[in-house]
């Protein structure tokens, strides 16, 4: 029986993705990109979940990159139709309502690191390597690579990173800004699961506010911005949360978010 490319799993209110091809080192192939994209926005749609973890399986990759085999045989078109492929499951995660944690446990490479940058956040073991060497192919980053690392990491490291191809250990990948945190590897699951749960017991609408407003206001104008942040502070009143909230801290007791 063929095992499945993604499995699923939920501690409590945290759903764990876990891209299930490690005899590929978890590489992207098109059934992978659609089941992750089905597997997200099922989680977005599900009340029960407030936070989305994924990982790869294996010791030794979270995503080593797309599936070389595949994309071997393509087309000019069929390559163009694999890049929008992958960028609208990767879209999908980064305009998701709740918020995911990449938990990069070894090669992140590619299509993985791409599929990295799309979370939120990212917790990576210090034994991580991470990189975009699609030119060693003769290639450029199809995913959103060059886009969100721009963004992450500035000008002057995605030029780097993009034209040698050299990839970079977690260390400098943490002093870049492209990882948030850096952590033993033997610590990875523990201390992101943590991060995770820390999230899940936070408002669930205020957490998608501050989601909203971060993925707006980064691609607009300090004005734009700072007029739809106070939109959405706003909307933060006419729920229950917020005055769960409130509450909590005035009768010095810990709040219990409802995402209402």
């Amino acid at each position: 029986m063929t095992e499945p490319v993604l499995l699923s799993s939920d501690r409590d209110a945290v759903r764990v993705l876990t891209v299930n091809r490690p005899d590929k080192l978890n590489a992207l192939n098109a059934a992978t990109l659609d089941a992750l994209d089905e597997a997200f926005r099922a989680a977005d749609a599900d009340p029960a979940v407030r936070v989305v973890v994924l990982t790869g399986a294996g010791a030794k990759a979270f995503v080593a990159g797309a599936d070389i085999a595949e994309m071997n045989t393509l087309s000019p078109a069929e390559g163009r139709d694999f890049s929008l492929r992958g960028q609208r499951m990767m879209r999908r995660i980064e305009t998701l309502s709740k918020p995911v944690v990449a938990m990069v446990n070894g090669f992140a490479l590619g299509g993985g690191l791409e599929l990295a940058m799309s979370c939120h956040l990212r917790i990576a073991a210090d034994t991580a390597k991470i990189g975009q060497p699609e030119v060693n192919l003769g290639l450029i980053p199809g995913f959103g690579g060059s886009q969100r690392l721009l963004r992450l990491a500035g000008r002057a490291a995605t030029l780097e990173l993009c034209l040698t191809g050299a990839p970079v250990d977690a260390a400098r990948a943490l002093e870049l800004g492209i990882v948030n945190r850096v952590v033993p590897a033997a610590e990875l699951e523990q201390q992101a699961m943590a991060l995770a749960t820390q999230l899940a017991g936070s408002a669930p609408l205020a957490l998608r506010g501050v989601l909203d407003c971060i993925n707006y206001g980064g691609e607009c104008g300090i004005e734009e911005g700072l007029a739809y942040e106070a939109a959405q502070f706003g909307l933060m009143f006419s729920t229950d949360d917020m005055r769960e909230g409130t509450g909590a801290f005035l009768e010095r007791r810990k709040p219990a978010f409802k995402g209402r």
